[in-house]
């Protein structure tokens, strides 16, 4: 019985210690210097729908989900939401946009009103780089 019970506390010790791993350890590096930014629309822009998105990258590259190159990512837009968890992958909802192709623009329709844009690159497996490259968050007004 003592050996069960021995063999069960070390098994589960290492269970724990093999699922605790960090997300961080398993995160792609970013470049140093490395951002991510809007070209277009500009923060404060009232535009008329559909909204066209332009995705600006420095300092690193962009590949296809999937896709293992150092030095690369792919977008995520996010709208009117914070930023999900670094440690994470990044979600795909209507909030949670993902650009897995390697795309560097998106065409979107809003409901007429204020919108928050902010963009998250990703890793070949929609995980966030450590350290994270995002954007700044910028506001939009989409007109009737």
């Amino acid at each position: 019985m003592k050996l069960i019970k021995t063999f069960t506390t070390i098994f589960f010790t290492l269970f724990v210690a093999a699922v605790a791993v960090s997300a961080q350890d398993l995160q792609t590096a970013s470049k140093p210097g490395a951002a991510v930014y809007f070209i277009q629309p500009f923060d404060g822009a009232e535009v008329k729908g559909p909204v066209t998105v332009k995705f600006g990258l420095k300092g690193m590259g962009v590949a296809p989900a999937g896709v293992e190159k150092i030095g690369t990512g792919h977008h995520h837009l996010i709208i009117d939401a914070p930023l999900p968890p670094m440690n994470e992958n990044i979600i795909n909802d209507s909030n949670h946009l993902h650009f897995g192709g390697g795309q560097t623009e998106v065409t979107i329709t809003l409901a007429p009103g204020r919108h928050t844009l902010q963009l998250l690159l990703g890793d070949q497996n929609h995980l966030p780089h450590n350290p994270p490259v995002f954007s700044k968050r910028i506001s939009i007004t989409v007109l009737e």
